[in-house]
């Protein structure tokens, strides 16, 4: 915090967007000359998103209190923070007052951030995918496999795996920084989809048979994990289990019995 303070005594000093995507439930903004991202939660969330402040706010607690393994972005939480009118563009803090003003508040020249989520700034995997030369992305494909079955084997379930919701460090390590899915691993039902009864059931927009709030189906995965051409390949002859029942019932196994 004290680090942060100084680099706002700097004239240039100015908060910046990072993220403005209606979809998610956070406001990310940025302050370009440091190294970390800061998360706000959004008065309200845009559909797909069905939850609340206080199950946003609980899994940042289930994180803190979780072996993280190293996948898992640290999240530093502050609370009632005051910063100079100045350190913010206009159209920034415009939009954290609309988006965002149960949490942002202006008055005068201050602004009172009452609840804040800190991290380290990573590059989003789908970006570093898009910029980096074909030996650096096939590893950070690779190494993003490796980051579902780390957290897999310390009991946690990343839920949605899109690639926007990892990123790689400046080490070159990627990491989950999305907690909006994150769950215990054991409280997961794995499941196969069913093999449809009818040309309609083949058809059908919404699944024609029952699926429980637990239930995950791992063939589903594949369209979600990486984009075709050879990454895909790379990442398919590495990881390919992911996409099975059998893998994840394994590490279940493994884990009901004390590994």
């Amino acid at each position: 915090y004290r680090s942060l303070m100084r680099h706002l005594e700097r004239p240039d000093a100015k908060f910046a967007f990072a993220e403005g995507d209606e979809g998610t439930v956070m406001c990310v903004f940025t302050l370009p000359s440091f190294n970390v991202v800061f998360k706000v939660i959004r008065d309200v969330f845009g559909a797909p998103k069905n939850t609340t402040r206080k199950a946003v706010m609980d899994k940042y607690h289930f994180v803190f209190q979780r072996d993280r393994v190293g996948r898992l972005a640290d999240a530093q939480e502050f609370e009632q923070l005051e910063f100079r009118r100045r350190c913010f563009l206009d159209d920034l803090l415009a939009y954290l007052r609309r988006v965002a003003g149960e949490t942002v508040q202006a008055n005068g020249d201050r602004v009172l951030v009452r609840h804040v989520y800190i991290e380290r700034r990573v590059t989003p995997l789908n970006l570093f995918l898009e910029r980096a030369d074909e030996t650096a992305a096939r590893e950070a494909i690779l190494d993003y496999g490796n980051a579902i079955k780390d957290l897999a084997g310390a009991d946690i379930f990343t839920g949605d795996m899109l690639l926007k919701n990892f990123g790689v460090t400046r080490h070159g390590r990627v990491i989950c920084y999305d907690y909006d899915e994150l769950s215990l691993l054991r409280d997961c039902n794995f499941r196969r989809l069913p093999e449809p009864r009818t040309l309609e059931d083949e058809l059908a927009a919404e699944p024609w048979f029952h699926v429980g709030d637990n239930d995950v189906f791992p063939e589903e995965f594949n369209p979600f994990l990486v984009p075709p051409g050879r990454l895909r390949e790379a990442f398919l002859a590495a990881h390919r289990d992911l996409l099975t029942v059998e893998f994840w019932t394994g590490v279940q196994g493994r884990l009901r019995a004390g590994e």
